[in-house]
């Protein structure tokens, strides 16, 4: 999880770029099943409203009332979810357990959000990472249900992703000790929140232009139904997806004030998006030829420093 935080490692959830024009969109029952669940899981925002206390307060040190209703709020949910989906085929529990933990996620991180917490950056960013990963899955079930899978959510993008999200949590709570002015720079935080959801929108706005071809595993076949797309965002950067994820992964680190892994985030993500554009711009020419060189020549990259594959005159 964490952030996309940046080290995007080679995997199975890589999103294939530059190709694939809109096609028909079918919201199917794992749409429905997945927003139902994480609005479920989200619910647990609501649960000071019902005992009258600050929202922080819950998760800050809520006392026995506190803790007794959020167990019975979570016991309540997970009946719920094996009495609606527990015997549905095609994996219905499995999506909404996924989708009911990042709306739990989300709630908590509202929680945080609200009130005089010391944590409240921190919550900005539970509910932006977890809006990040549920939002993927969600744009898949209505934009590609063809290629949707439980990979989808990218909960399992790679073992260097979970490291990377791993030392943001790490950094943030040793400095916050330390140095607990740091992560209390609210211009500083808001700027990072701004980044985070320009990105997000960006790639969310790059899928659905891109539409029924847009995968979240490389293609390296031109199928029938492959056209280059040109229009919308694609219009703007030739690879809008991967400009999104760089600017979220690195915004989420400005949102937490975290300077070494802005740094470190900078760095990796620039490094794995120049050699992944490198390598897809090479199957999209083979793909598209002369159409994808004028194209490459007329729009840019739009990531800082990075030109795309060369071609020899």
């Amino acid at each position: 999880m964490g952030a996309a935080e940046g080290k995007a490692a080679r995997g199975r959830a890589r999103a294939r770029e530059g190709g694939g024009g809109p096609g028909p969109v079918s919201r199917g029952p794992e749409a429905r099943t997945s927003l139902t669940a994480f609005v479920l899981g989200g619910s647990v925002a609501a649960v000071p409203l019902l005992l009258s206390a600050p929202p922080p307060s819950l998760l800050a040190g809520p006392g026995f009332q506190g803790r007794a209703a959020l167990a019975l709020h979570v016991a309540g949910i997970n009946a719920a979810l094996l009495l609606a989906w527990g015997r549905s085929p095609g994996g219905m529990y499995q999506i909404a357990i996924r989708a009911c933990f990042l709306g739990f996620a989300f709630g908590c991180g509202l929680l945080l959000s609200f009130g005089p917490s010391t944590w409240k950056h921190f919550g900005w960013y539970m509910c932006s990472l977890s809006l990040f990963h549920y939002s993927e899955y969600l744009v898949t079930a209505v934009n590609n249900p063809r290629s949707l899978s439980l990979d989808s959510f990218l909960l399992n993008h790679s073992f260097e992703y979970n490291m990377a999200a791993l030392s943001s949590w790490v950094e943030f709570t040793v400095e916050k000790f330390i140095f607990p002015g740091m992560k209390q720079i609210t211009w500083l935080s808001s700027a990072g929140l701004l980044m985070v959801v320009f990105g997000d929108c960006l790639r969310k706005a790059a899928m659905l232009t891109a539409g029924s071809n847009f995968n979240h595993i490389v293609q390296n076949e031109k199928s029938e139904t492959h056209t280059l797309v040109t229009r919308g965002v694609y219009g703007w950067f030739r690879h809008p997806s991967y400009v999104g994820w760089f600017y979220w992964s690195i915004g989420t680190q400005v949102l937490l004030c975290n300077p070494i892994c802005v740094v470190a985030y900078t760095l990796a993500s620039w490094r794995f998006f120049r050699e992944r554009i490198e390598e897809e711009e090479i199957t999209l020419i083979h793909f598209f030829g002369e159409e994808y060189l004028a194209y490459k020549r007329r729009v840019p990259s739009g990531l800082p420093f990075i030109p795309g594959v060369k071609v020899g005159l």
